[in-house]
Parts: structure tokens; C-alpha cells; sequence
């Protein structure tokens, strides 16, 4: 079933193929200040990342991602909310038509321009996909894009390589990065169980969302939006708006770190 984000097969469609997207642990979720618990006994998380892990960047039609070797722990975050050391597999970006949303998920009525992921699994399990099949075998770090004056310069790297994954399928080599150089300057996070914002929609995810956006420029922005989530041979179509609705919070406890 090809889901997407427009009208016949985007969000309001996804729970006729993937009924698990009308579940009570979905994602994304607005975080208002008003339902979120402080939580003194909140650890600082912690990643060491192996830029040596980084693979390859492609355009899947629905995102750009990178690719992270993930057969051994040698890229991995750790503490937080999180009950032992998850691997780093890859990440990727959900971003607007414009500057003034294309965040997931929203803070107080803000939608920010765009959202990084940065997607971990829990090795205890036997493999990625064992992993996605349970509550605690995913762990997403989230980072809110905001577009401003000073962009942060790490963010070149990846959008350097877009011209070479401009169009679905395409893929190149990008090696030798280390994505904490993405990090905001503060570690301060909300954290609630939720789950992937794309079909199949799994139940399995531990959320750290950091509070600090990190700077990106107009011009950035506009790069992203230069994919094209059709192939080379089809009509050029601009990969935008590729992120779902907030989804009810239901009974969820949001715990804060600050």
C-alpha cells in the first residue's frame, strides 16, 4: 500500500492499512507546559557516535535519510529515560512547505520549520526488526529545526549532498560524519512513549525531544524542499509537508528533565 502525505493516501488514510495509527500510544503529540510532569529522577543522555558508522544519504521519496552501520554498538545513545544502550540506524528530516511549520511535534502551539530524527534500536533484541515489535526497542532523539540568523554550519555536510539524491531511489555514499555535531548546546528533554509518525505506525518508541531547536537559514530550508519525491523518469514533484498531525495524548505522562 503506498501511503504518503497527500489527500488520498496521507495521514487521515493510514489507519485503513495500518489500524494500529488509531492506537492510544501515537505520534506525534503536542507538549504543553500545563500537562508536563518534571521528573528530578531524569538521567542526562549521553551519545557517542562513530562518525566512521556513517554510510550512505538517499532520497526514499518521503524523507532524506542517512544510513548508519548498526551490526556492532559503535555509534550509541545511552542513559535519560533509556534502560540500557541503544544503536544509532539512521536519521532523517520531516520539514514544511514553508518556513512557518513542518515540525511533528508541537510545544505550546509552536510548530517549528522542520524536525530531525535521529533513530536508535535496542540491541538486546536480536535485530532491528525483533525490536520494532516491542515497547521498549526504539529510542528517538528529536531535534526541532528553527530557521534564524545564524544557521548552525554542521548542517552543510548534509545538505551538501542533496543535489546528488535529488530524485526517489537515489542514494550516495557519506561517510566519515558524526551527527552530534547537530546537537543544540542543552541536553534539556521531554520524554513520552509514543510511537513511529510513518506507517506502520509500531507502538515502540521511547521519545527524547530536546527543547533547544537548532538554527538553520531560509536558504536551507529551501534545499530540502528541493527533493523531489518522484523518480528521475517521472514528473518533478517537491518533497514537502512530509509530516503527520498531532495525535491525542490520551492518559500519557510527558516527563521533563528541567
Amino acid at each position: 500500500y503506498p501511503w504518503g502525505y497527500d489527500g488520498d493516501n496521507g495521514p487521515d488514510q493510514w489507519h485503513k492499512n495500518y489500524p494500529i495509527a488509531k492506537g492510544r500510544h501515537q505520534s506525534p503529540i503536542e507538549i504543553n507546559n500545563k500537562d508536563v510532569h518534571y521528573d528530578r529522577s531524569l538521567l542526562p543522555w549521553f551519545a557517542s557516535y562513530d562518525p566512521g558508522a556513517a554510510k550512505t544519504i538517499l532520497n526514499n521519496g518521503k524523507t532524506c535519510r542517512v544510513v548508519f552501520d548498526d551490526s556492532f554498538d559503535r555509534s550509541v545513545l545511552r542513559g535519560g529515560p533509556l534502560p540500557g544502550v541503544y544503536r544509532l540506524r539512521q536519521l532523517h528530516f520531516h520539514w514544511g512547505s514553508s518556513d512557518d511549520h513542518g515540525s511533528e511535534h508541537v510545544v505550546n502551539g509552536v510548530r517549528y520549520a522542520g524536525e530531525l530524527h535521529l533513530l536508535h534500536w535496542n540491541p538486546k533484541y536480536s535485530n532491528y526488526l525483533d525490536a520494532v515489535r516491542r515497547t521498549d526497542g526504539i529510542a528517538v532523539l528529536a531535534i526541532f529545526l528553527q530557521v534564524g540568523k545564524t544557521p548552525k554550519p554542521e548542517m552543510k555536510r548534509i545538505l551538501e549532498e542533496i543535489n546528488a539524491i535529488k530524485t526517489k531511489g537515489k542514494e550516495a555514499p557519506f561517510q566519515n560524519f558524526d551527527p552530534s555535531v547537530l546537537f543544540p548546546e542543552s541536553h534539556d528533554y521531554w520524554t513520552y512513549h509514543g510511537s513511529f509518525t510513518t506507517p506502520p505506525c509500531e507502538e515502540c518508541i521511547t521519545w527524547i525531544i530536546l527543547r533547544e531547536p537548532i538554527i538553520v537559514s531560509s536558504d536551507q530550508m529551501a534545499k530540502l524542499r528541493s527533493l523531489s519525491k518522484n523518480a528521475e523518469n517521472e514528473p518533478d514533484l517537491p518533497l514537502v509537508d512530509n509530516w503527520r498531525p498531532t495525535q491525542p495524548r490520551y492518559f500519557r505522562m510527558v516527563s521533563a528533565s528541567f
